[in-house]
C-alpha cells in the first residue's frame, strides 16, 4: 500500500463504488413494486366502482320504478286533468299514500303544470291534501321544475335544497304525460345525509367515491360542500372539472365520461390531480339514471397492495446500502480525503499570508508531488505579494482622490439642479391662482425629474382671465431651460396680442421662438418645439375662448364630456401651424380641463398601455361634479392607481377651472 499511487488508490475507491450499483438495482426494484401497486390499484378502483355502481343502481332503480308507476298512474293523470274534482283528489291521495309507504324515504311529491301547485307528503309531517306552495317561472329557486319540463328526457335526478320544505334531497323527477302533453311532475326524494351514509361515504383511507351527472356536476360526495345543488336548473356550481389540476386533465375527464357513456357497465380510467394529489379516477355510467359513479383512489394512502415481505426486504436493503456507504466513506477518507485536507489547510494558511506552513510529509505519489509544488508556489507568492501591496496602496490613494473630486462635482450638479427647481417653481403662478380664484381652480404639476419641461400660465385682466398649459420638448435640465425661453416668449406674445385672443398668442409665440432659436449652419438638429393651450375666460360675456397647439380643452358638467381639439402642429414645429379660436359659453356647473400629453401617455395597467383619451374622459365624467380641489385629488389618485409600478414617462401638468 505504501508504494500504491493516487491513481491506484482511486481505482480501489472506484471498485468500492461499484458496489453502490445496488442503488440503481434497488430503484429498478422499487419501480417494479410501484408498477405492481399501480396494477393492483387499477383493479381495486375498477372493482370498487362496479360495486358502488350496483349499490347505487339497485335502490335507486327501485325508487325510479315506483316514481314512474306513480307518474303513469291513470288516477294521477285523471286528477291532474281536473284538480277541482273532490272524488278524483281523494282517490289520488289514497293511492299516493300506498306509494309513500313503499318509497324508501316515505315521501312523494306531485306538481300540476296547469296550476303550478306543489303537493308533498312524508312520514314526518301531518298528511295534507293542500298544496305546499305554488311554483313561479320568475323565481330562481323554482328553475329546476321548468328546466325539467323543457328537457326531452322522461325523468332526471336532481340534488337540491327546497327552501319551502326546508329539506335537501336527491329528487327523482318523472314527467307526467297525458295525450302527448306534459301535465305535471311526480316522484320522490332520498334524504341527502342518509343517501351519503348508505352509498357514498367511504371509511377507507385514500378512497373518495362520488356521483356525477352527464354534465360533470357533482350529485353526491363525502364533502357536501362540493355537491352541485339544483343542477337541473343549470345554476349548480359543483363540477368535478373545477377540482382538477389543469385543462389537459379536464379534457381527459370529458373523454373518459364519453367512453363510459358509450360502454355502460364498463369502467373508464384516468389519472388526475385532486386536492393537490395525483389520484386514479375510475368511472362507470348508469344509463337508467344518467349518472356516472366515480371512485378516486390515492394509491399513496389506500391499502391496495401490502405484501408481508416488502417491509423486511426494504429494511435489509437499507442496512446493506448503509454498510457499503460506510465502508466506502472510510476508505476514501483514509486514502484520499485526509491527505488532501492537509494540503487544503496549508493553502488556506498561505492565502491568509502565512507562507511558512508545514506541508504534508513527503510521499511517493501524486499527493507528494502536489506538496512539493505548493512549496515552490509559496516562495513565488511571497516575493510577488510585497510588490503587489505597494502597487495597491498607490492605486488606492489615486482612487480615493478621484472619488473625492467626483463627490464634489456631483454635489455642485445637485445644488445647481435644486436651485433651478426653485427658480422654476417661482415662475409658476401658484400664489396668484390661490389668491384670485381659490377653490375655482385646481392644478396637478408633476415633473418627471427634479426640474421639467411643463409649466402653466395665469394672467388676470379687468374682466378676463387667461389660463394656459405648456409642454416644452425635453425633460430635466434641457426641458427646464426651454421653459424659461417659452415663458419669456409667452409674456411678450400676451403684451403684443392681448389676453382675449388665444390663437393670436400662439401665432405670435411661434414667431418669437423661431427668432430666438434659429439653427446655425452645420449645427445639430435639436427638438425645440412645444405644445401649448390657452383659454380666455370673459366673466362679463360669460364665454370661454380657446386655442391650442396639440393640446385640447375638455369640459364637462358630470353628464357629458366635450372636447375642443387643438391644432395638429406644435409651436416651433418644422412647418408653421395655423391656430384658430373656438368659443364656448361659461355655464354654471361646467368644469374645464387642460392637460399635457404626460397624463395621457402615462404607462400603466397590466399591459403597460398609455392612460389614453377615453379613460381620461371617463375619469372627468365621474368626478366633474366634485369641488375642484377634490377633483384634483381624485385625478392624482386615479393616475397613481393606474400607473402602479410603472415609471413616470413624461412631465405631467393638468389645470382645471370652474366659475359657478
Amino acid at each position: 500500500m505504501a508504494m500504491l499511487g493516487l491513481r491506484g488508490k482511486s481505482l480501489l475507491a472506484l471498485l468500492l463504488a461499484c458496489l453502490i450499483a445496488l442503488v440503481p438495482a434497488a430503484l429498478i426494484g422499487w419501480q417494479v413494486v410501484d408498477s405492481i401497486r399501480t396494477h393492483f390499484g387499477e383493479a381495486f378502483a375498477r372493482n370498487t366502482t362496479l360495486l358502488q355502481r350496483e349499490k347505487i343502481f339497485a335502490p335507486l332503480s327501485r325508487e325510479l320504478a315506483l316514481s314512474l308507476r306513480l307518474a303513469d298512474s291513470e288516477v294521477t293523470r285523471q286528477w291532474l286533468r281536473d284538480e277541482a274534482d273532490v272524488a278524483k283528489r281523494e282517490l289520488f291521495f289514497r293511492e299516493a299514500e300506498g306509494y309513500r309507504r313503499d318509497f324508501r324515504d316515505h315521501s312523494y311529491f306531485l306538481i300540476s303544470n296547469r296550476t303550478h301547485a306543489y303537493y308533498f307528503n312524508d312520514g314526518k309531517s301531518p298528511h295534507t291534501e293542500s298544496a305546499r306552495y305554488l311554483l313561479r317561472a320568475d323565481k330562481a329557486d323554482d328553475g329546476w321544475y321548468f328546466n325539467t319540463l323543457r328537457d326531452t328526457a322522461t325523468f332526471n335526478i336532481n340534488v337540491n335544497h327546497d327552501r319551502q320544505l326546508k329539506v335537501t334531497k336527491a329528487w327523482i323527477n318523472v314527467i307526467v304525460h297525458e295525450n302527448g302533453q306534459k301535465v305535471g311532475l311526480a316522484g320522490t326524494g332520498l334524504e341527502l345525509t342518509t343517501f351519503l351514509d348508505d352509498f357514498i361515504r367511504s371509511r377507507e383511507a385514500g378512497i373518495t367515491p362520488m356521483i356525477l351527472n352527464r354534465q360533470g356536476a357533482i350529485q353526491a360526495h363525502p364533502d357536501p360542500r362540493l355537491i352541485a345543488l339544483d343542477s337541473a336548473s343549470g345554476k349548480g356550481a359543483g363540477g368535478l372539472q373545477q377540482q382538477l389540476g389543469d385543462a389537459q386533465e379536464r379534457q381527459a375527464l370529458r373523454l373518459a365520461m364519453r367512453q363510459a357513456e358509450s360502454r355502460p357497465g364498463e369502467v373508464a380510467m384516468l389519472w388526475a390531480t385532486l386536492g393537490g394529489k395525483q389520484q386514479l379516477l375510475a368511472l362507470s355510467f348508469i344509463p337508467e339514471l344518467g349518472w356516472h359513479v366515480v371512485t378516486a383512489v390515492d394509491l399513496n394512502a389506500a391499502r391496495v397492495f401490502d405484501g408481508p415481505w416488502l417491509t423486511p426486504a426494504l429494511i435489509a436493503l437499507a442496512v446493506l446500502l448503509a454498510a457499503l456507504l460506510l465502508g466506502f466513506a472510510y476508505a476514501v477518507e483514509k486514502l484520499v480525503l485526509r491527505p488532501i485536507s492537509q494540503l487544503r489547510k496549508s493553502a488556506q494558511a498561505m492565502a491568509a499570508g502565512q507562507y511558512e506552513v508545514a506541508l504534508p510529509a513527503e510521499r511517493d505519489d501524486e499527493i507528494g508531488e502536489l506538496s512539493a509544488a505548493f512549496g515552490v508556489m509559496a516562495h513565488k507568492v511571497r516575493s510577488h505579494t510585497s510588490e503587489l501591496e505597494h502597487r495597491v496602496r498607490e492605486r488606492t490613494r489615486a482612487l480615493e482622490e478621484a472619488n473625492r473630486e467626483m463627490a464634489a462635482a456631483h454635489k455642485k450638479i445637485d445644488d445647481s439642479i435644486d436651485y433651478a427647481s426653485l427658480i422654476q417653481r417661482a415662475m409658476l403662478p401658484d400664489r396668484q391662482l390661490v389668491q384670485a380664484l381659490g377653490e375655482k381652480h385646481a392644478v396637478l404639476w408633476r415633473p418627471r425629474d427634479v426640474v421639467g419641461g411643463d409649466f402653466y400660465v395665469y394672467r388676470a385682466g379687468e374682466h378676463t382671465l387667461l389660463f394656459g398649459v405648456v409642454d416644452c420638448a425635453g425633460h430635466g435640465v434641457p426641458g427646464a431651460l426651454m421653459t424659461m425661453l417659452a415663458h419669456a416668449a409667452i409674456d411678450q406674445a400676451i403684451v403684443d396680442v392681448g389676453m382675449d385672443d388665444p390663437a393670436g398668442i400662439l401665432t405670435r409665440c411661434d414667431r418669437i421662438l423661431r427668432g430666438m432659436l434659429r439653427e446655425e449652419r452645420g449645427g445639430h438638429v435639436l427638438a425645440t418645439n412645444m405644445d401649448a393651450g390657452f383659454a380666455c375666460v370673459d366673466l362679463q360675456a360669460r364665454t370661454v375662448t380657446f386655442a391650442g397647439a396639440k393640446i385640447a380643452l375638455y369640459y364637462s358638467d358630470g353628464d357629458d364630456v366635450g372636447e375642443l381639439p387643438g391644432a395638429r402642429r406644435a409651436i416651433g414645429d418644422k412647418r408653421i401651424g395655423e391656430y384658430q379660436n373656438a368659443q364656448l359659453p361659461l355655464q354654471a356647473g361646467r368644469s374645464f380641463y387642460m392637460t399635457t400629453d404626460g397624463f395621457l401617455d402615462q404607462a400603466g395597467g397590466e399591459l403597460g398601455y398609455g392612460f389614453g383619451s377615453s379613460r381620461f374622459a371617463d375619469m372627468i365624467r365621474r368626478h366633474a361634479r366634485l369641488p375642484l380641489d377634490e377633483q384634483g385629488q381624485a385625478f392624482s389618485a386615479t393616475l397613481a392607481e393606474y400607473q402602479g409600478r410603472h415609471a413616470q414617462r413624461d412631465d405631467i401638468t393638468m389645470l382645471c377651472f370652474r366659475f359657478d
